[in-house]
């Protein structure tokens, strides 16, 4: 697709949700929707730093069918000596200094804070949140992962991890007990955000199989996959 027909085809919209049933919040992820707290966006077309145009790809896992790589494998094996939490949505100081530690990896628009992800007021969230606690054997906070629970779809709104233990792949590793998750409460759906058409930052999250991509038409294609 060039330029000019990306352009002919732009979809943009924002919207803001204070509380959704969860068939809602399902319907909004079908069609291609993220959000950020109370914020719902979703956008056909970015311009990357080198003012080139990008076509903006929302991804999804398709859980029934879902078969991991070898390497997604050793991921979880090589983490197996972590201990794994999952609550309510639970912003402490704790992870507050493990968000700034992790933002130090960005050296082009780092975050604010936290809360850009989440709204500060855990009543005035969309639909119920899950968060992922991912601690060492001395107790020590290393990753966390934050979600939005649908009826049938769960959808990764932010992680973020110790940058020191590189090495682990915490971020593939929150991904993969996201989608453990998902599939032990019997969803359909892996909601992990987007890509690009071109290589980018985000090239991680095509390389899963049963992966779908939305055609901004109003379907999930299959989506040809990266090498893990």
């Amino acid at each position: 697709m060039d330029i000019d027909e990306l352009r002919r085809n732009f979809v943009h919209g924002e919207a803001d949700h204070d509380r959704l049933h969860k068939a809602d919040f399902d319907r909004l992820m079908a069609e291609g929707w993220r959000n950020f707290g109370c914020k719902f966006f979703r956008y056909s077309l970015a311009v990357n730093d080198d003012d080139i145009f990008l076509h903006v790809i929302p991804l999804r896992v398709r859980l029934s069918d879902l078969k991991l790589s070898h390497s997604q494998k050793r991921v979880l094996k090589k983490n197996g000596d972590l201990q794994i939490t999952i609550e309510p949505v639970n912003i402490t100081d704790e992870v507050v200094d493990l968000f700034f530690r992790h933002r130090e990896r960005f050296t082009e628009y780092p975050p604010e804070n936290i809360y850009v992800y989440l709204s500060d007021d855990p009543a005035n969230r969309p639909v119920e949140g899950k968060q992922f606690n991912v601690r060492d054997g001395s107790g020590k906070l290393l990753a966390v992962g934050i979600t939005n629970v649908g009826e049938e779809c769960l959808s990764a709104v932010y992680s973020c991890f110790e940058p020191s233990e590189k090495s682990r792949s915490l971020g593939i590793f929150l991904m993969l007990k996201e989608i453990e998750y998902a599939q032990f409460l019997g969803m359909s759906y892996y909601y992990h955000g987007y890509a690009y058409d071109k290589p980018s930052y985000y090239d991680y999250k095509k390389r899963f199989t049963a992966l779908e991509a939305f055609d901004w038409k109003g379907k999930w294609l299959p989506f040809e996959n990266e090498p893990a």
